[in-house]
């Protein structure tokens, strides 16, 4: 027979102590009432022996299934041992506490409630010792009992409703099952008011400013994360920031921060966790850990958006090869399943643990995957080669991701590339001709325009390795048309990153032409600066088809 566990605090505790805890998991109450009196002294009377707070947790059939030395926040039930339900139900688990000091339930007691989802939360206060109870009963340990539950957030940030202290045995009266079905239909209807399609994730995103960001900076990358997590089919509940002179070793952003995200993952129903900054796997795990849900990065979320739009063979090739060597460090701390050692014929022997055979797979898939990306680079430099024979000369469009370029050579060309208002919308390299006449000689020549995939702040080096085949129509290009969208806030940034990532690729094309798009759109002010500082630029509006003859009259001098 296994012996039961007992959580938090042990140190300092005596075998017989040890074995009035454990034997709390034999007691069972009346599964409509909250507690019994009976049962509240009981849990005081231990808890006043050993002079420390006792939590005892119950599921819905009265049955008590954990047992812990501490508070509520030091007892708590890990997150990814909960049962998820979503936004619209309970836990179906309640805890019973002690409380040392006679005050009501603390603030982190009632997060821990709120983290956990918790049917209810009641807190025995207790006398220090034995006395003569209200109506001269027996002797009794508990003062006062407090009664805490959640309640629907609405609009406002009151998680919780706690009850003025009362006796034990008005508590005990209450009808159990009338308080939690009563409180699951107010969370039903407002998760129902604020449902989202079943296909839609729903994410919180925080961002953390470190001292070696503006709040400019930091206020355009987290705007951007939002349309990335939006453009991947996410639906963002809520964003919280917390500035730090530098990230936490552990989790990114600090404990209370976690305490905080904890609160509005549990509260709001959300499923996804989405950090503004990389994370290292040990990050990933701890956050994970503390809230329940999957974590992601930045890099994850582009990940994801190139997965989705990846369409020709050669993208969905350089999309698995970014996610497995992406995947590689991050499978360490995946489950226990992952840990333990593999079973049956052929898996016997010196051993190998399922991590090692799952890294091996991976590694073997990684180095075919590299193959298969080398042999599209031969294809496509024995393509460029044929057109270099014919001597036309080719121009790779770059830019921001969404700054137009699809659109742009749409226009130019009436080719049929995929455009949408959304991040990453073309992954794929199309190349067009286009044919300019000259209007006063009547000359025309031919260039080739390459659409390439947009670039973006901080675009993930793996990203850049494994596109490594389709960026190559950039370094192999004779000119660049940089297209910079001037209705975006941020689009000097813009401007940086892409000339960074360019800067980082060898034998990139010197040449380069600057077309300032969606000038239609664009303020008056952030027009006349480009006009100012880039004298050499064209501004066109590739929607509108203005400027064009501008363009291709400077396309035809380079």
């Amino acid at each position: 027979m296994s012996i039961a566990p007992i959580y938090g605090n042990l140190q300092g505790i005596k075998p017989n102590q040890l074995k009035q805890l454990q034997r709390l998991y034999q007691q069972r109450i009346r599964s409509d009432r909250l507690t019994s009196p009976e049962f509240a002294e009981r849990i005081a009377s231990i808890s006043s022996d050993l002079k420390q707070p006792v939590c005892v947790y119950l599921n819905r059939r009265g049955q008590v299934i954990r047992v812990g030395v501490g508070t509520p926040r030091q007892t708590q039930i890990p997150p990814l041992e909960l049962p998820r339900y979503g936004a619209q139900r309970l836990s179906g688990i309640r805890c019973l506490s002690t409380s040392i000091k006679p005050i009501p339930p603390s603030e982190a007691s009632l997060t821990a409630m709120a983290r956990q989802r918790l049917d209810a939360l009641v807190v025995f206060t207790l006398t220090g010792q034995g006395i003569q109870r209200k109506g001269g009963g027996a002797s009794g340990f508990v003062k006062d009992a407090y009664l805490a539950h959640l309640i629907p957030a609405q609009d406002t940030h009151n998680y919780w409703e706690v009850s003025p202290a009362q006796d034990v045995e008005a508590i005990a009266e209450q009808d159990f099952f009338t308080l939690v079905d009563s409180l699951e239909e107010e969370f039903s209807r407002e998760f129902v008011a604020q449902a989202v399609e079943d296909s839609q994730e729903r994410v919180v995103l925080v961002g953390l400013m470190t001292d070696n960001l503006s709040p400019q900076k930091f206020n355009d990358s987290l705007q951007e994360l939002q349309r990335l997590v939006e453009s991947a089919g996410g639906k963002v509940l809520a964003t919280l920031e917390q500035k730090r002179s530098q990230p936490h070793p552990q989790t990114l952003v600090g404990a209370g921060k976690v305490e905080e995200i904890a609160l509005q993952v549990q509260s709001m129903g959300a499923n996804l966790v989405a950090f503004d900054r990389d994370l290292s796997p040990s990050q990933a795990r701890n956050l994970e850990t503390q809230f329940g849900v999957r974590v992601v990065d930045r890099t994850e979320v582009i990940l994801d958006i190139f997965a989705q739009r990846a369409q020709s063979r050669a993208g969905k090739l350089q999309v698995e090869l970014a996610q497995l060597e992406y995947m590689l460090p991050r499978l360490k701390g995946r489950g226990r399943a992952m840990s333990r050692l593999g079973g049956g014929i052929g898996t016997r022997g010196p051993g190998e643990t399922k991590l090692e055979t799952e890294r091996r797979a991976i590694q073997k898939r990684i180095t075919r995957l590299q193959q298969e990306v080398n042999q599209l680079q031969s294809h496509r430099a024995r393509m460029r080669q044929q057109r270099q024979h014919q001597e036309i000369p080719t121009v790779a469009i770059v830019g921001y991701t969404n700054a137009g370029k699809s659109t742009l050579i749409n226009a130019l060309t009436n080719a049929q590339v995929y455009t949408a208002d959304q991040l990453f919308a073309t992954l794929d390299p199309t190349t067009r001709r286009l044919t300019i006449t000259e209007q006063n000689t009547g000359k025309s020549s031919t260039i080739l325009l390459t659409d390439t995939v947009g670039f973006i702040h901080e675009l993930p080096p793996s990203l850049v390795d494994s596109f490594r085949a389709t960026l190559e129509e950039v370094t192999e290009a004779d000119a660049l048309l940089h297209v910079v969208d001037l209705s975006h806030p941020a689009w000097q940034s813009h401007i940086e990153s892409v000339k960074n990532i360019l800067a980082d690729m060898p034998l990139a094309p010197a040449e380069e032409l600057i077309a300032f798009n969606k000038i239609d759109q664009a303020d008056i002010e952030h027009l006349e600066l480009a006009k100012e500082e880039y004298s050499g630029a064209v501004f066109i509006s590739a929607k509108e088809r203005i400027g064009f003859d501008n363009l291709r009259a400077r396309l035809m001098v380079s």
